[in-house]
Parts: structure tokens; C-alpha cells; sequence
């Protein structure tokens, strides 16, 4: 059994547990936390709204990341995955880590003025930055599929 096909299994499990937790977060613990703190701080109410749907996005974007690694998962476990039929996974990857990108983008000039913390602007700073190294690899990665899926049919036509 190959190393690749040992790993498929257990991280498909963690995908699952991660698109679980994902769900929870994005429909009980954000929009209460979010309730809770227009209840506490009145003066910030009218964040609660902007912030839930801003971070239900970025949730979401991490889910659409999770079920195109599944798939690109399940193509990797039928050694499929060098084929042009990967590309459009990798594509919707790249896709929503750009999605997730821009809204993190838009908190960050949207607060900017509201904080007088640089903590806060500094950690969403530093999730832009790398969220941006993701979306760049990922975009790196996508040129290697291709390279690499163009071999496997060159050496398919040749033998």
C-alpha cells in the first residue's frame, strides 16, 4: 500500500470532523458571540450583522477549500489525480481562497479606523498575509499539476 493511500483515509476523517466544526461555529457560536457582544457593548451594535455575514463568507470559503480536497482526495486514492479533470478542483480552490481573501481584506479597511488596539489589525494583518501565501502556493501548485498532468500524456502516447 502506498504512503499516499494510507494518508487519504485519515485525513478524508479529519475533513469531516473540520466541516463539522465549521458548521457549528458558523450557526451557533459566531452569530451568538456576535449577539453577545452588540448586547454588551451597545456602541458596536451595529457591527453584529457586518461581522456574522463576513465571517459566515470566510467559513464557507473554507468549506467549498474542504470539498475540493475531498474530491482532489478521492482522484489522488484512483490515480486520477494527474488528469485534466483535477484542474477545475484546484481552480475552485484558488477561487475561494481569493473570495476569503477579500473579505478578510474588507474587515480590515472596513475596522481600521474603529481600533485603537494594534493587536486586532495587527492579527488580521497577519491572517491576510497569509491567506494571500496560501492563495499564491496554491496557484504555484496548480502550475505543477499542469506541468505534471501534460507529462503523464505525453508518456501515456508515447508507450
Amino acid at each position: 500500500m502506498r504512503l499516499e493511500d494510507r494518508a487519504v483515509l485519515p485525513l478524508r476523517a479529519c475533513i469531516v470532523v473540520l466541516f463539522a466544526i465549521i458548521v457549528l461555529f458558523q450557526t451557533m457560536s459566531f452569530p451568538g458571540q456576535f449577539r453577545h457582544m452588540a448586547e454588551e457593548e451597545p456602541d458596536l451594535a451595529y457591527l453584529r450583522w457586518p461581522l456574522t455575514a463576513a465571517t459566515i463568507a470566510i467559513l464557507l470559503c473554507v468549506q467549498v477549500v474542504l470539498v475540493c480536497t475531498w474530491k482532489l482526495l478521492g482522484m489522488v486514492r484512483d490515480d486520477r489525480i494527474f488528469t485534466e479533470a483535477a484542474l477545475p478542483w484546484v481552480d475552485s480552490i484558488i477561487a475561494a481562497i481569493a473570495v476569503g481573501w477579500l473579505v478578510l481584506a474588507g474587515i480590515l479597511l472596513g475596522l481600521a479606523a474603529e481600533w485603537d488596539d494594534p493587536g486586532a489589525p495587527l492579527v488580521l494583518t497577519l491572517l491576510l498575509v497569509t491567506v494571500a501565501v496560501i492563495g499564491l502556493l496554491m496557484i504555484v501548485m496548480r502550475a505543477l499539476l499542469r506541468q505534471a498532468t501534460t507529462l503523464r500524456t505525453d508518456m501515456e502516447a508515447v508507450i
